[in-house]
């Protein structure tokens, strides 16, 4: 009889995605294999406390998740960093179990950033997705936009601002996204789930537009928006040997595909497969496991495209390497679509997640004098 791996799902976070995060970590527990896996959720509320239970249920009925009240110690933990995939309890009382391996399906600030990944591997504990610095890379739009263009990947035109030269004087940064040409995309450099972004069509709304992204981070990307385009999402799947999946497109119901469309409202549509002939579809998804390689990602991603309609170029947007696991997101429906069903597909994650940190643990970290 094969011993079960006590796996924890870790979800929430100090993050604008916190709720989306909630809503992933419940599919995710609605899909695993209870013949494989003993089951644990670390839910960590928007203050940072981490809470321990054995069903979404049983945390989300704590109310920390939703009103920010003051928690009691009663089901928090956190991780023992002396002893190797540990949790300790803050009460005697409860009794924290050992853990195997950690799904961490954290979105944004603090989750998919590579700050919570370094603590996994100080603490020596094997967790799904991407390491430290894909992680950060592709968090960071401004580093992984240059990256990707030292690398040859075509992307859209762009422009980097830092909020310590717009505070002061915003109207001088104006004539240099105006080379651009308008519409323009302004983003955080940071977050995810279009949290933060706008369509701006004229100077009239140009810098208001950066103070709001600039509410939300200390950098800011400006891209020009590529019109009458197939937005096309891929997701990857692998450590060394990538597998792609079909694509697919989003055909939102607002100007764009914001985090209203995103996930409080019912007016987007999705295309699977993407109606995108042979050629372009393999261009796609050769570009997508290039973008991986370039960041170092490991485990998974979801990289989204642009693709022309009239010329048919195609243009890296971005990776999410912890993209959404709910029950309408891309990542799990794309590889569901190719044949991997979405047990199968936390299976092998975790198999990856295994895989990598026995790659890592046979580095040696110290030097014999």
């Amino acid at each position: 009889m094969t011993t079960k791996l006590n796996l924890a799902i870790l979800f929430g976070g100090r993050s604008c995605e916190h709720e989306v995060s909630v809503i992933s970590a419940r599919s995710i527990l609605n899909a695993i294999n209870p013949d494989r896996y003993h089951a644990w959720v670390i839910g960590i509320d928007k203050q940072g406390h981490w809470h321990l239970g054995r069903s979404l249920d049983e945390i989300a009925d704590k109310t920390v998740f939703k009103s920010g009240e003051r928690p009691k110690h009663e089901d928090q933990v956190t991780l023992d960093l002396h002893q190797h995939a540990n949790l300790r309890a803050l009460d005697q009382g409860l009794k924290a179990p050992h853990i195997d391996v950690i799904f961490p399906v954290l979105h944004g600030t603090f989750g998919e950033d590579g700050t919570i990944q370094g603590l996994f591997e100080v603490a020596g504990i094997p967790y799904v997705g991407c390491g430290v610095s894909a992680s950060a890379i592709a968090m960071d739009k401004a580093h992984s936009k240059k990256l990707f263009a030292a690398a040859g990947i075509p992307q859209t035109p762009y422009r980097i601002y830092e909020y310590f030269w717009f505070k002061d004087n915003p109207w001088d940064i104006v004539p240099k996204i105006e080379e651009l040409g308008y519409p323009v995309f302004v983003k955080p450099a940071n977050l995810g789930s279009s949290v933060g972004i706008s369509k701006v069509h004229d100077n009239d709304r140009l810098v208001s537009a950066l103070e709001h992204a600039f509410h939300f981070d200390n950098k800011v990307v400006v891209e020009k928006s590529v019109e009458n385009c197939h937005e096309v999402e891929c997701a990857v799947l692998g450590n060394h040997d990538i597998e792609t999946s079909i694509l697919g497109e989003i055909i939102p119901g607002a100007e764009f595909y914001n985090y209203e469309t995103k996930y409080l409202d019912n007016q987007t549509e999705y295309a699977v497969p993407a109606p995108l002939d042979s050629s372009t579809t393999i261009r796609v998804q050769q570009l997508a496991v290039e973008a991986f390689r370039t960041i170092g990602g490991k485990g998974l991603a979801r990289i989204d495209f642009f693709v022309d309609r009239e010329s048919g170029n195609v243009m890296l947007n971005e990776v999410n390497t912890m993209p959404g696991f709910t029950p309408i997101s891309m990542y799990p429906r794309l590889w569901a679509e190719s044949g991997l069903a979405y047990a199968e597909l936390i299976d092998r994650l975790i198999e990856l997640a295994l895989e990598n940190h026995a790659s890592r643990q046979r580095i040696n970290f110290t030097l014999e004098t």
